[in-house]
Order: C-alpha cells, then sequence, then structure tokens
C-alpha cells in the first residue's frame, strides 16, 4: 500500500508537471486558431469569386475595429444593414436566396444549402465578394465598390491600405509591436497627453512627449501603411502611419526620414523612419524652440469621426514588450 501510495504521488506529479509545460503550447494554438479559421474563409472567398483574399481580409478587420464591442473570437466581423441583405420588400426577413434576390437584397448563399443567412460567415463573404464584382476585380474597381458601399474615404483609404499590408506579409495574424524610439539609446518620458500648449493657440497636447538626444531612430511601432509626411507648422517634420486597426499613429518633430521612407510604403514594428529632432513652431526648417524629442500621437476611427486617445499606456506597454 505505502509503494503505491508513493507511486500515486509520482504519477500526479509528472502530470502536473506535463500539464504545466503543455499549456502554454494549448494557449497559443487557441489563440491562433481564429485566426486560420479566418484566412481559410477569405482563401475560399477568394476561389469562387477570383478576388484577392486580401481584401476580403482587409474589409472584414476594418470593421471589426469600427465596431466598439467587437468579438475578437467571432470568424467575420462585416456587417450588412438589413433592409440591404434581404431586400425593401423582405419585411419578415425571410433567407430563402431566391426571395431575397426577388426583393432585390444583396444576400447570397456561399455554403450551398439555399439560404442567405446574414450571421453565417461563408454567405456574408459570398455576398460582399459579388456586391464587389457588380463594379469589376481591378484594383481601382474595388476602390470604387468600397466607396459606393461605406461612402467615406478615409474608410476605402485604411482598408486599401489594411489590404496592402495583408498582402506584403500574406498573414492576417500581425500583433507584433515596437516603442517608437531606439530602446538602446537614452530616453525619457511621461503622460503628457491633455497638458495645454499655447502655441498657434490653446489647445491640448494630443500625445506623448519622449525625450531623446537628436538623431535618435525612430520606429514604426506597428505594421501599417504610410500615409502621410513632409513640414507643418506645429509638428516640424513628420510622418502619419494608419495601421491595421483603423488607428493613426503621428510622429511629430523629426529631425528628418530615412531615405526609403516614403507616401504608401509598407511599413512593420521595428522599421527605422527617421531621427528624433526639434522641428517645428514656424516655417519649413525652423528647430530649436524646445529640446529634442519626439512627440508621438495615436487617433481612433470608427468609420464616422476620428479622435485622439492617451497613447502613454501602449508605449509603457510596448516598451516592456521590446526589452
Amino acid at each position: 500500500m505505502k509503494k503505491l501510495s508513493i507511486n500515486r504521488i509520482v504519477i500526479t506529479f509528472l502530470l502536473c508537471t506535463l500539464s504545466i509545460i503543455l499549456m502554454p503550447t494549448l494557449t497559443k494554438a487557441d489563440s491562433n486558431s481564429i485566426y486560420k479559421k479566418r484566412m481559410a474563409l477569405f482563401k475560399k472567398t477568394e476561389a469562387v469569386t477570383q478576388i484577392p483574399w486580401y481584401y476580403f481580409a482587409a474589409i472584414d478587420n476594418y470593421e471589426r475595429n469600427a465596431k466598439k464591442d467587437a468579438d475578437d473570437e467571432q470568424a467575420v466581423s462585416i456587417e450588412f444593414p438589413t433592409e440591404a441583405w434581404f431586400g425593401l420588400g423582405n419585411a419578415a426577413m425571410i433567407n430563402d436566396e431566391r426571395l431575397i434576390h426577388f426583393f432585390n437584397g444583396y444576400g447570397k448563399d456561399g455554403n450551398g444549402d439555399q439560404i442567405a443567412d446574414p450571421t453565417n460567415p461563408e454567405d456574408v463573404l459570398y455576398t460582399m465578394g459579388n456586391y464587389i464584382l457588380q463594379y469589376g476585380q481591378t484594383k481601382d474597381d474595388i476602390k470604387i465598390a468600397l466607396w459606393n458601399y461605406y461612402n467615406r474615404d478615409l474608410t476605402v483609404q485604411t482598408i486599401m491600405n489594411t489590404a496592402k499590408v495583408f498582402k506584403r506579409f500574406q498573414d492576417i495574424q500581425l500583433i507584433e509591436r515596437d516603442f517608437p524610439v531606439s530602446t538602446s539609446y537614452n530616453y525619457s518620458y511621461r503622460s503628457t497627453w491633455g497638458d495645454k500648449r499655447g502655441f498657434g493657440g490653446l489647445r491640448i497636447h494630443e500625445g506623448t512627449d519622449i525625450f531623446a538626444d537628436y538623431g535618435t531612430p525612430v520606429k514604426s511601432t506597428t505594421y501599417g501603411v504610410v500615409e502621410m509626411m513632409g513640414w507643418n507648422l506645429y509638428g516640424g517634420w513628420r510622418i502619419g502611419i494608419r495601421d491595421i486597426y483603423n488607428i493613426y499613429h503621428y510622429y511629430a518633430h523629426m529631425s528628418g526620414y530615412e531615405d526609403d521612407i516614403k507616401v504608401g510604403k509598407v511599413v512593420k514594428p521595428g522599421d527605422v523612419l527617421g531621427g528624433v529632432g526639434s522641428t517645428g513652431y514656424g516655417p519649413p526648417g525652423t528647430s530649436g524652440k524646445f529640446p529634442p524629442h519626439l512627440h508621438y500621437g495615436m487617433y481612433k476611427d470608427n468609420g464616422y469621426s476620428e479622435w485622439s486617445f492617451d497613447p502613454y499606456p501602449y508605449l509603457k506597454k510596448w516598451e516592456r514588450m521590446t526589452k
């Protein structure tokens, strides 16, 4: 009996140890599964519509990140207005594809069951594909289709930029991040979002100032596309990057840019954009009116408006991830 008890203890210990070893792997597999499921759906829709998968992925990603309470585990977040899906005369919202077609609704059957279900991801993606095909399959055709669907330039631009990123990296699970200045250099920062600013009129500070020596490398924190660069009265030499989460990242007071940085360039976390400087508060070339630092701002778009929010908590998190 004593020997059996010892064996049980040993077996229990081994099982517990094994479960601890396996637990991170299982958790990682679970977190990856939703991305694999989405990619499989996008690739299937590409096969039946001949529209590249990354456009469907970008539309879905845009809508997910435009929602206030998005479900990150939902396979597809694209939602058609009810009237558009079922047709104006289909008051009972009958999801038979033939009846929807009769009432000029958008809803299509994507999985062969003759039902156009607005909660079925295959039906939703196939419906979006058929909507786009009304305009054509070229890049310009897709832009026109998106504009007619969303009626908003920034939305179309964000989706096209995100599609460009997905196409470049052939992946949708792009979750890496980096700190905006090289952590191998000396730097300091604190929460300065919302502080008062006087130059150009009373206004609030829409970002975090990261103080560092002149020329300290400035890096992309995320995957995205360079949307704007050049001189700004307040920000001096500045650059703006639109990421795949409907967020605009604003870098200001830079000393200059890397030679390969230009509008439209796809960037990833860690890509060097330029250097820390002290430019701004005057006409092009003005510098030295304040100590060298990087102004880093973040702006969220929800499909209707865009607003500034405090980047400080994200900077602290990315700093820990980088180090």
